[in-house]
Formats: C-alpha cells, structure tokens, sequence
C-alpha cells in the first residue's frame, strides 16, 4: 500500500526565494509554452500558447483574426512555470507587460524560426510582442546541507 502523496516525507526542507532578473530571463528563454493573460469581455482569459523570446520581450504567434488583435496596446500577463508534484519544488516566471503586433520586418525576419513554429492548426501570420515592463520570479527548492 503507498502513503497519499500529501503524507510522503520530503527529503529535505524547502525554501522559497525571488529570482533576479537574469533568472527570470534564462528560464523563459529555456521553455517553449506559457500562458498570456488578459481581459476578454470584462473577464479574465488565460490562454496557452507557444513563444519565443526576443531580448527581455515575448513573442507569440498567433492568427490574424484571433484574440491576439484585440488585446494589442493593452497591459497583460504572461506566466511560466515548472512544478514537480512530487518534490513540491519548481519556479514561476511573471511578466507585466503592454502587448503589441508586431509590425517591424527585421523583428519578424527575427523570430520566424523553427523553436517559434505554432502547435495549434491552421495559418498563423500574426506576431504579438509582449514589452516587458515589470519580470519577477520565484523558485522553491531544497534547503542547501
């Protein structure tokens, strides 16, 4: 018979800390999913999405026609995160930020590679920049010995 999952002794005792800015930039520049918050019809609305990033910015592509057209020239959020269930470890990344399309041929020329290819079906032209204005982050992990 296993213990529930609530009741399995962790091996060591666990610490949160703020990550710095550098942190925050490396694990976003080392994950390929996230999530883009924003208001739709006076609700929140988070949706997954697959980026890149570009300099401290985030870039998704999405469809013309989509979401991403309406929440241009807006502030958002946007959230990574790694969580091992088992550990009760991992860290989170936000992002505060105005989104924008993008528009700029070199920026576009840019980030047009194979890591930014989209996962969802269908014809995807349009590119959202996510500016960052505030990043912060935090990790729980074990206590060093």
């Amino acid at each position: 018979m296993t213990q529930p999952r609530s009741e399995k002794m962790l091996p060591a005792p666990i610490e949160m800390r703020e990550l710095s800015e550098s942190e925050c930039l490396d694990l976003l520049r080392a994950e390929l999913v996230g999530r883009i918050v924003f208001t739709e019809k006076a609700m929140p609305a988070i949706r997954p999405v697959n980026y890149v990033l570009d300099g401290r910015d985030v870039i998704i592509r999405t469809r013309g026609d989509s979401w991403a057209r309406r929440v241009a020239d807006t502030v958002v959020a946007f959230e990574v995160d790694h969580i091992d269930n088992e550990t009760h470890t991992g860290w989170s990344v936000v992002l505060l930020g105005t989104a924008t399309i993008v528009t700029d041929i070199d920026t576009l020329v840019r980030v047009t590679d194979f890591r930014h290819r989209p996962w969802a079906p269908g014809h995807r032209d349009r590119y959202l920049r996510v500016q960052t204005g505030q990043l912060t982050g935090r990790r729980l992990s074990f206590v060093p010995a």
